[in-house]
């Protein structure tokens, strides 16, 4: 047998090399294309099943983390539609307490303002019946401020004072009656220290009691001159 070719070395059918010309088609080969989907099914084959319990289980966990947030959410939500209406509330209930506040100190100040012109009405009072006391003869300026304040063109003029204050008035205002041709009346219905003028036009009224209601309204205060004495 002749030697073969190549240097009489004889050559298997596995050394021999296959020109590339002659190969039609070819692709790389990696370790993990072999078996690769079959061990992937085997994998997925092993992997262990869940039962319908365990299923149901995870089912009701992921029920109550949606259930918690949800929960979670709402809550967010409610508390501030609930700090939103007690800030409200406390808004209307703090404006109608300040409202209340402001009435009542209204009125203890009016209540004040009225005491203390009572006290000064009632002072007032002490003073003026001291001083008519003291200075008996000031109702002959009275009677005569009251005549001057008498039209002109008044007639049949009458003059009445207290019987105490006749003679003081007729000394004092001497002068003014004898001017006006008016009369001068005794009458124990005026109270010391005041007088009436009458004449055809109307009355002059310089009585105590209204000279002292007319101070005392001044004052704010509706006190009368004495006990006795309706307040108007």
């Amino acid at each position: 047998m002749p030697p073969p070719p190549g240097g009489g070395k004889s050559a298997h059918a596995y050394t021999r090399f296959i020109p590339r010309e002659e190969l039609s088609s070819f692709a790389a080969w990696t370790p993990g294309s072999l078996g690769g989907e079959a061990e992937a099914a085997a994998a997925a084959a092993a992997e262990p099943q869940k039962s319908p319990e365990e299923l149901q289980a995870e089912a009701l966990r992921a029920a109550r983390q949606g259930g918690y947030h949800d929960g979670y959410r709402d809550g967010l939500a409610a508390l501030e539609s609930f700090k939103q209406s007690f800030a409200q509330q406390a808004t209307a209930q703090m404006g109608a307490l300040m409202q209340s506040y402001a009435a009542q100190m209204d009125e203890l100040q009016q209540q004040m303002a009225g005491a203390l012109a009572d006290a000064a009405v009632s002072l007032a009072r002490q003073v003026v019946r001291g001083e008519l006391r003291s200075n008996a003869q000031q109702v002959a300026v009275v009677a005569q401020e009251a005549i001057e304040a008498l039209l002109l063109s008044a007639r049949h003029v009458t003059l009445r004072v207290h019987p105490d204050d006749q003679p003081l008035v007729a000394q004092g205002a001497a002068e003014i009656l004898e001017a006006r041709g008016a009369r001068l009346v005794a009458d124990a219905a005026v109270t010391r220290g005041g007088c009436l003028v009458e004449s055809d036009i109307g009355i002059i009224d310089a009585s105590i009691e209204s000279r002292w209601r007319r101070a005392a309204a001044a004052l704010g205060s509706e006190a009368a001159w004495s006990s006795e004495e309706p307040t108007p």
